[in-house]
């Protein structure tokens, strides 16, 4: 039997590691990161374009922002986009999260959604997150979405990641909740998976955390006294410009 030839285009495809098994020192970089951040921030906050930045660093990729959002971290032929939630990162087991604004009368110039069937409705809301998703995969093998799940102080964040991928219309069914929001649901199993809040165009998806997360914890640190910073980088008042117009 002749054997099928190995071609390098394959080998390329491959990604810069298997999902969620990060880089050696990934976990001390970002743990660096946020002591960094307690230290000199003087609160508890870590968000959007701060995580893919801190993100990016400790895998030794680019940080990109870019409008569609499912690509602000690349690194050769794989790209990320960066989410975070609030919770308890050593117990939670599902994450919502906010996946864009998709809106069927700017997309496909519905005047009024209240009238549409329902069910091609929640077609046309995951096809607009599908054309997204195909738009960054023509330049990326591989896309992926890394969460960082942040305890309220932020001393302990639980990360992980898993391929971003387009919905198959056909695999879901959708209802109104009583809030009115559309929702919705696998078919094979009644899970709930999709949220689309029509004020505001707003798609939120439920993903599962896998077992195998990575959870750092960290020392909170002192805070930088502010005067001693200013002195340590030999800060004068020259360094300020004031001006009236």
């Amino acid at each position: 039997m002749r054997k099928s030839p190995r071609l390098r285009t394959v080998d390329k495809s491959e990604p810069p590691y298997p999902l969620n098994e990060f880089p050696k020192d990934f976990g001390i970089l970002i743990g660096e990161e946020l002591v960094y951040l307690l230290a000199t921030k003087g609160r508890p906050t870590l968000e959007g374009e701060e995580w893919e930045r801190i993100f990016a660093h400790a895998i030794g990729a680019d940080w990109k922002p870019s409008n569609v959002g499912l690509d602000d971290v690349q690194l050769g032929n794989t790209a990320w986009g960066a989410k975070t939630v609030k919770g308890k990162p050593s117990k939670m087991k599902l994450v919502r999260l906010i996946s864009g604004r998709n809106s069927p009368i700017y997309s496909y110039g519905d005047s009024d959604y209240k009238k549409m069937n329902i069910d091609e409705l929640g077609e046309q809301i995951l096809e607009i997150w599908n054309e997204r998703v195909s738009s960054v995969r023509e330049k990326f093998k591989n896309l992926r979405t890394v969460v960082l799940i942040k305890s309220d102080d932020l001393t302990s964040v639980a990360i992980f990641e898993f391929d971003t991928i387009r919905y198959d219309p056909q695999l879901y069914f959708w209802k109104w909740n009583k809030r009115g929001n559309l929702e919705g649901y696998d078919l094979r199993n009644e899970t709930h998976l999709f949220t689309w809040q029509p004020h505001g165009s707003q798609f939120t998806i439920k993903e599962k955390v896998p077992e195998n997360f990575t959870l750092i914890e960290i020392k909170p640190p002192d805070p930088v006294n502010k005067k001693e910073l200013l002195s340590l980088i030999n800060f004068t008042p020259s360094w300020v410009r004031v001006t009236r117009k």
